[in-house]
């Protein structure tokens, strides 16, 4: 596919990264000449110098040709006129604009419709409601929703008193009682789908996949705190951090921001009159004690700054009990800080180009069977996809068993009617169903694909 991206900055370097992987054509167009020679350096893009929002450089970056142009620049005005010139340009060529103004959230679905938008896409927004979760969750790393499947997957580190502690596959099996079904062991730098025989120990990272309704009871099983949190202080007051206040503000949860901008301060206070807004510096450890930082239920840093959100993090998760989530934007050296002892790490880039891709995939699809929901796990070894089970599908009617797949591939979840089923050898899959496939092969686009070939 011809896909022109405006914009390469953290989103956009980091969506040429991946649809580079997946054998796309990319041209990406910028007016900073050292960034594109940068990326040049390091992927096979075709690079455009010049203003993303006209006709002449995107004419220039080949628009008639493009199947898709995604505006990701530092500025929504800019991306939605990009997206607009676009559409004018040429009737073939989608467009996907960022649009990160919370003032513009209301009015997404009729930008869309007045600007021909295929997609708006907010990382803020998403990185909000990733935070939410994991507030709802609070034992958890990470928790990724596949709604159509009614199916949550956790991930969390096993602990020195966890019940899974030097236990097999087969055993946590049939412990969970087909209520959880573990898809993906991280030891180290190694990231696993596990087999029957492997034993599971105190320190390793794993995902699991669970139905909505036993969220909580397995939690219990597994000694893991099944209670929300009910308060709790956000450093800075990013946009991020607008759209979390709101939903916490929302669902009951005490809120308290610390900013040291008095401007946003005051705009916080009048947007927010519910919460608690302090102005001051939340790098302050004196501060941070007299707000309550000791007996929080979490605390979500959210500063523009990485360096300072992990800072917050490290020192909140040294001295709390508390919930602890960093939003970490800019710095590249994600394995060395999930090895850190901070807590949760939200990347926003990440949750943005997931969003992208799997829509572009859908594009690209011409079977009927689309990808209607991706995850990128484990640093980006692993895959999380969701699919509806096509009428003629060649999957339908095997036991999985005996079903041909790919090696590296897992049927961790099969919805019917409105049923959940942790799927066991003998199960089949059937026109209809709603599947989850966890998979180390990267890059499958139908379900088709799953199958080994012959």
């Amino acid at each position: 596919m011809n896909i022109i991206i405006v914009g390469c900055g953290k989103v956009g370097s980091a969506l040429a990264e991946q649809l580079c992987r997946e054998n796309h054509n990319i041209t990406i167009v910028d007016t900073d000449r050292e960034a594109l020679d940068s990326l040049v350096s390091s992927l096979d893009v075709q690079p455009v110098y010049g203003n993303g929002t006209t006709y002449r450089v995107l004419k220039e970056a080949g628009v008639d040709q493009a199947d898709l142009l995604i505006a990701v620049t530092g500025y929504d005005e800019r991306n939605m006129l990009s997206c607009l010139v676009a559409r004018k340009a040429s009737k073939k060529c989608e467009v996907i604009a960022r649009v990160r103004d919370p003032e513009y959230n209301e009015d997404s679905d009729f930008l869309k419709g007045e600007l021909g938008l295929s997609m708006v896409i907010n990382p803020e927004m998403a990185a909000a409601q990733n935070i939410f979760r994991l507030l709802r969750m609070p034992s958890a790393l990470d928790v990724d929703i596949f709604e159509n499947s009614r199916v949550n997957m956790l991930r969390f580190r096993v602990g020195n008193d966890s019940p899974l502690h030097g236990h097999n596959m087969v055993e946590v099996a049939a412990m969970a009682k087909g209520n959880m079904l573990v898809c993906i062991q991280e030891r180290g730098k190694e990231a696993v789908i596990p087999s029957g025989s492997t034993t599971l120990f105190s320190g390793d990272i794993i995902s699991v996949m669970i139905p909505f309704d036993q969220a909580g009871p397995v939690m219990k099983k597994l000694k893991l705190n099944q209670r929300p949190a009910t308060n709790c202080i956000i450093g800075g007051g990013s946009a991020t951090a607008q759209y979390l206040a709101g939903m916490l503000l929302a669902s009951g949860v005490q809120v308290k921001i610390i900013d040291r901008n008095r401007q946003k301060c005051e705009e916080l206070a009048n947007h927010f009159p519910s919460a608690q807004i302090v102005c001051g510096d939340c790098t302050n450890k004196l501060l941070l004690s007299e707000e309550g930082l000791e007996d929080t239920d979490a605390f979500v840093c959210l500063t523009d700054q990485d360096e300072v959100n992990i800072m917050l993090s490290l020192y909140a998760t040294s001295i709390s009990d508390a919930k602890v989530i960093a939003k970490i934007s800019r710095i590249n050296f994600e394995e060395v800080v999930d090895k850190l002892n901070m807590g949760s790490v939200i990347y926003p880039k990440n949750i943005t180009a997931e969003n992208i891709v799997r829509y572009v995939r859908a594009m690209g699809n011409a079977k009927g069977n689309n990808v209607e929901t991706l995850y990128r796990l484990a640093d980006g070894k692993v895959e999380a996809m969701e699919f509806v089970v096509q009428e003629g599908s060649p999957v339908i009617g095997i036991p999985l068993m005996d079903l041909k797949l790919k090696r590296g591939l897992l049927v961790c979840s099969i919805l019917r009617n409105g049923r959940n089923i942790i799927p066991t050898g003998h199960d089949t899959l059937e026109a209809g169903d709603t599947i989850v496939i966890i998979t180390t092969v990267l890059g499958i686009r139908d379900l088709s694909d799953v199958l080994a070939a012959r």
